[in-house]
């Protein structure tokens, strides 16, 4: 009985680990090749590599491996098994003039699906939609998306 009034349990503290990136890189550029030609490039500003992701502000990521050439650019952006998650001021711009702006976005490299469960504005020349969500597939030119308000204008027919 006496040891319990003279020792007490020791108090453990706990530790939080945080995770150190390999390395840091100011001014970021990746080159992705293939037999073709360029690919892709990945461009930023203070660029963190970790042992299984990049993550990058100011992104500008241009993707010219699928049927038509995009360009992302946001605030930050995490690079992971092939996606890349965009936050924060999220434009997506297509050859052709299509642009689509949202708050978070994600794409998909190999299946070139761009989406988003946010509110998003969609817009080629005079058309626009706004919604709730979206998702677009850059191979097949397909638009799904959800609570869509728009504005479009309709070709006379000659």
């Amino acid at each position: 009985m006496m040891i319990y009034l003279f020792f007490q349990p020791i108090e453990m503290k706990k530790q939080e680990f945080v995770e150190v990136p390999l390395f840091n890189l100011k001014n970021f550029t990746m080159y992705e090749l293939d037999k073709k030609g360029l690919k892709t490039i990945l461009l930023g500003n203070n660029a963190k590599r970790f042992s299984d992701r990049y993550t990058v502000e100011n992104i500008n990521y241009t993707d010219s491996a699928k049927k038509y050439i995009s360009n992302m650019k946001s605030n930050n952006g995490t690079y992971k098994d092939e996606i890349i998650l965009l936050k924060g001021d999220v434009t997506y711009t297509r050859e052709d003039g299509l642009t689509f702006q949202s708050e978070i976005a994600q794409y998909n490299k190999k299946s070139a699906i761009l989406s988003t469960d946010t509110a998003f504005v969609l817009y080629k020349d005079k058309n626009s939609a706004r919604g709730a969500s979206l998702e677009y597939n850059n191979i097949t030119n397909k638009i799904k998306a959800t609570k869509i308000k728009a504005i479009y204008q309709l070709q006379e027919s000659r």
